[in-house]
Formats: C-alpha cells, sequence, structure tokens
C-alpha cells in the first residue's frame, strides 16, 4: 500500500485559491480513477475535479466553504501499489454533465455521481439522488436522468392527504451555511452597493408593434424551430443604442483609475440557475443578426444552466440585461454587474389602456428599470440612452436599419 496526495491543480487565469464548493466523496469511500471528486470554485466558475487514482479516500483538506490554495493538498488516497507523482501537476477541466469517460469499477451505491447543479436542483425540489436512476458513466445522473424523474411525479415530499389537518405550529429552524456560489454572489452584490452610487431610471416601452413583429416572424418558423424571444430584439436594440452613447459600454478599472470604453459589445444575459445567479455573456452583439442573437441567448442561458458554461462564457460582459420574464413585476432596481458602468432590467409586458391621439387604446406595456455608475454615467446620459432605446423598441423597424 502507498499514499498519492492530489494537490489542487491551476485552475487558470492567475487563481491562486477556490473555494471547495461540494465533496463527492468522503473519509474511507473507494473511489475509482477518474470518478468526480469535489467541486471547486474560484471567482470566475465552478470546476468538477476527479481522481487522478484509484484508491481509499484517507483524508480531504476540509469541509465546504473551505478555501484551498493552488499546490496544496486536497485529498489523500491509499493506493494498492506506487503511483508515481506526475512532473507537473495536472490542471482542472470542466466536463460536460453529459462527457464520456472511460470504464472502471462501479461505485459503492452509498455514492451519487452528477453535477452540483443536479446536486442543487435536487436539494430544492425534496430529492433523494440516490434513488435516482443514472444513465451515465458508472451510474452517472445526468440531467436529462433527473428531469425524466421529475417528470415522473416522484418528486417532493408526500403532500398529505385530502382533509387531513395542516395547520400546526412549527418551531424549527434550518441553518444555511453561505458558501459557494451564494457566497460569491452575496460579496459581489455587497460590494458593488457599497462602492457603486447607483442611479435608477425607469421608462416605460409601448412594445404593441414589437410583439407584433416578433409574432409574425415566429409564425412563419417551423414548428421544431426554436421561437424568438423579446430579449433577441432587446439585445439588437441595446447594440445600435450604445453605437450612440460609448460611455454606458464601458468598464471602470479602479486600480489604475481609468474607464476603457468598449467598441464590442458583449452582453451579460443574468440568468437564474440552480446553483444561484449567473452571467453568461453573448460575446460580439454588433456582429450577430436577429437569429444569430436569439441563439446566442439561448445557448449560454441554458449552458450556465446545466453548468457546461466555460470560464470564457462567464466572463467579459460590457453590460448586462436582467429579466424576470413573467415574473417581472412593474420596476425593479437592478445591481451593477462590476466592473460595468450599467445594467438593463426589463419587467412584464402587461395590457393597459393608453391613450393615443385623444383615444384610449390597449396596448402592451412593458416597463425598462436601468441603473448606471452616477460616477462615470450622467443622469441624463443615462436617461437620454433609455429614450433612445425606447424610440428603437416602440419602432422596432428602425433596429434593423
Amino acid at each position: 500500500m502507498s499514499e498519492f496526495t492530489f494537490k489542487l491543480p491551476d485552475l487558470g487565469e492567475g487563481t491562486v485559491e477556490a473555494e471547495i464548493a461540494e465533496w463527492m466523496v468522503k473519509t474511507g469511500d473507494q473511489v475509482a480513477e477518474e470518478d468526480p471528486i469535489c467541486a471547486m470554485l474560484t471567482d470566475k466558475a465552478a470546476v468538477e475535479l476527479t481522481a487522478p487514482v484509484s484508491g481509499k479516500v484517507i483524508s480531504v483538506a476540509g469541509e465546504e466553504g473551505d478555501m484551498v490554495t493552488v499546490g496544496s493538498a486536497l485529498i489523500v488516497f491509499e493506493t494498492s501499489g506506487a503511483v508515481a507523482a506526475p512532473a507537473d501537476e495536472p490542471s482542472a477541466t470542466e466536463p460536460a454533465p453529459e462527457s464520456p469517460a472511460p470504464a472502471a469499477e462501479t461505485p459503492s451505491s452509498a455514492k451519487v455521481m452528477t453535477s452540483p447543479s443536479i446536486r442543487a436542483r435536487a436539494r430544492e425540489a425534496g430529492v433523494d439522488l440516490s434513488v435516482v436512476r443514472g444513465t451515465g458513466p458508472r451510474g452517472r445522473i445526468l440531467k436529462s436522468d433527473f428531469e425524466q424523474f421529475i417528470g415522473s411525479g416522484q418528486s417532493g415530499p408526500a403532500q398529505p392527504a385530502q382533509g387531513q389537518a395542516t395547520r400546526q405550529a412549527r418551531t424549527g429552524t434550518t441553518e444555511i451555511r453561505v458558501i459557494g456560489l451564494r457566497r460569491k454572489i452575496a460579496e459581489r452584490m455587497a460590494q458593488a452597493a457599497s462602492e457603486i452610487p447607483h442611479f435608477t431610471y425607469v421608462e416605460e416601452v409601448d412594445v404593441t408593434a414589437l410583439e407584433l413583429l416578433r409574432k409574425h416572424l415566429n409564425s412563419k418558423k417551423d414548428v421544431s424551430e426554436p421561437q424568438l424571444t423579446p430579449l433577441a430584439f432587446l439585445g439588437m436594440a441595446l447594440v445600435k443604442a450604445l453605437d450612440r452613447f460609448p460611455q454606458c459600454n464601458a468598464h471602470y478599472d479602479p486600480e489604475r483609475n481609468v474607464i476603457v470604453r468598449h467598441e464590442a459589445v458583449h452582453l451579460g444575459i443574468a440568468t437564474q440557475t440552480a446553483d444561484g445567479l449567473k452571467v453568461p455573456v453573448v460575446k460580439h452583439g454588433e456582429a450577430l443578426g436577429l437569429e444569430e442573437m436569439a441563439a446566442e441567448i439561448r445557448r449560454v442561458s441554458a449552458a450556465a444552466r446545466d453548468n457546461s458554461a466555460s470560464r470564457d462564457e462567464l466572463t467579459g460582459s460590457t453590460l448586462t440585461i436582467t429579466s424576470l420574464g413573467k415574473m417581472g413585476g412593474i420596476v425593479s432596481t437592478p445591481v451593477i454587474n462590476q466592473p460595468e458602468v450599467g445594467i438593463i432590467g426589463v419587467n412584464k409586458a402587461v395590457e393597459r389602456p393608453m391613450v393615443i391621439d385623444g383615444r384610449i387604446e390597449v396596448r402592451t406595456m412593458m416597463n425598462l428599470s436601468s441603473s448606471f455608475d452616477h460616477r462615470f454615467v450622467d443622469g441624463y446620459d443615462g436617461a437620454a440612452m433609455i429614450q433612445h432605446l425606447k424610440e428603437l423598441l416602440e419602432q422596432p423597424a428602425t433596429i434593423f436599419m
């Protein structure tokens, strides 16, 4: 028998430490080579690490939420024979949840293999993953396996029988450690709120013509083709508006005390996932047509939700769009995604009676709730940019002229 110490590899982009987001093994477990052992969280993404050898877990570096320095011991294995340490520590990879893996011994039934996002979804739904059948390599639970299980109606706690009394006093509490992506979100939100003087501006937009155009274009599609969403039109309109207001398409570098205006428009798409809020990025919106914009929004949002988004796809946005969709309410106060200087919030589109040329008409109205960094975007300029965006959306043909 011998011991093999697996050290935290370089996770890229100058990362010097990472947080233990989730352990998938514990002391005493038998692990096969390439089995998932943990998920590590950097400032940019969650990275799933796999076992470099087969053996028994002797010790782990700490608990979920603890920080581990690159190059320090992460996990120690007891192996059946001598294992030569590699000349260079391997770099971590971010395998997609459904990526194939080499054949290896079957894991014990007590250990469930799946991605961190599936585990988070299972916790929210009250699903015991040990009863979910995995069809991936070595019984790994794939996204399709979990969704099929949910669709079968087996998820969640049992409901009380009809007529059964449910009104009971409750006294318990639940403590939830603020770790992983949730801690990163909390830190970034607190930093943005404390460092940036937000200027929020809300404007209502008549999207009746836009919705007519969108429905017309969708009606020309085959039933198997994805539909155009309002976000695709908003993305196209933003690209055009930012040509006129480049001060809103910028980053602030506090170390150099410099505003960096970007010619490229990299749109951040705030996306709610099972792990928390992520902002995947549609790169070079200025080079995309409407269908391409719609396809990229779908692609990066899906990648964020299933935890397959790369670091590059989660970084580099120059302006962020955040939308609550049908839950959008009337007004929101979006928090700027540093180091950007602006963010556009989309609220729910509803039919309302409006006065048009002295007549009352039913129109589809939608509010845009925007926030700007008041240090670098004057209130007048921020409001003027939203007014121009409103004009483009109300006369959607001008978006493409």
